[in-house]
């Protein structure tokens, strides 16, 4: 998101007699793991008095590592934030949470449904700790507790390890595809989704052909097909915008080291030298 760009939107909305409510920023996006700047954005909604909300289910983890956590500058802003501990950190599945600067029970008030028979009012104990009659689905599995645990089988300095060595792994893999003839790098990474091409032996060289875009986004599918059948591997694939079909691998398997990065590039090299 450009800040400038998102300020001229509002102005442009509020000209026509619209009314925005609310801005929702990223903090590590599905496909190329981009961050957005949050405190510029912040700015923006303090501006315009619009509430922040943060998608963070991917990128929010980053915050337990003092190393990265730049990335969420800002953060702290927000008057809400998304995040997923089962995705990064590796919490079972699934492990969601919803977090509000907003001390007013507001989710009570939004969702609660009063009903009687599930929730009573005059329980010997504080009634605000039932969680039931404040989100939609009123029963839920207890997220947290796959948090706790986590935490307390790593602790602090264990799940900071576990990000840094994914981002390190994830560095890593994008040397590698430097060094190798045939891989060209999407753009440089932001975070552990490593975007790239495999570019066959028959289109090296061909990138002014008028239908090379075209020929290059038909490899992906290929080459995914094959290493499905031959059982060697699984990574996958997508287009982006007006990029053609391209391998996005999310380094965040703890246990993953140099040589399984080596074998996903000595595969798709073996599985796509004749095409």
């Amino acid at each position: 998101m450009i800040p400038k760009d998102l300020e001229r939107q509002i102005s442009l909305a509020e000209a026509k007699g619209a009314v925005p409510f609310l801005v929702s920023a990223t903090s590590g996006t599905t496909v190329l793991g981009a961050f957005d700047p949050l405190n510029a954005i912040a700015d923006v909604c303090q501006r315009h008095g619009l509430w922040l909300h943060v998608d963070a289910a991917w990128g929010g983890s980053v915050l337990l590592s003092q190393t990265h956590r730049h990335l969420l500058d800002g953060i702290q802003r927000a008057d809400s934030v998304a995040w997923n501990p089962h995705k990064l950190l590796g919490a079972g599945l699934q492990c969601s949470a919803l977090l509000l600067q907003d001390t007013s029970n507001l989710l009570k008030r939004c969702h609660e449904s009063q009903a009687r028979y599930l929730f009573q009012q005059d329980k010997f104990y504080d009634v605000a700790l039932d969680t039931g009659d404040k989100v939609v689905q009123c029963g839920r599995r207890v997220d947290c507790l796959k948090l706790w645990l986590l935490w307390k089988a790593q602790g602090r300095q264990g799940l900071e390890q576990r990000i840094n060595r994914a981002f390190a792994l994830s560095q890593y893999l994008v040397e590698e595809i430097k060094k190798r003839e045939g891989f060209e790098l999407v753009m440089e990474p932001e975070f552990v989704n490593v975007c790239f091409w495999f570019v066959p032996p028959s289109l090296r060289g061909k990138q002014e052909s008028l239908d090379y875009s075209q020929r290059l986004s038909q490899v992906a599918p290929v080459l995914k097909e094959r290493m499905v059948k031959a059982g060697s591997m699984m990574i996958g694939y997508q287009p982006h915008g007006a990029w053609g079909n391209f391998f996005r691998v999310i380094v965040v398997n703890p246990m993953l080291t140099h040589t399984d990065i080596d074998f996903l590039l000595d595969e798709l090299e073996r599985l796509g030298q004749d095409l």
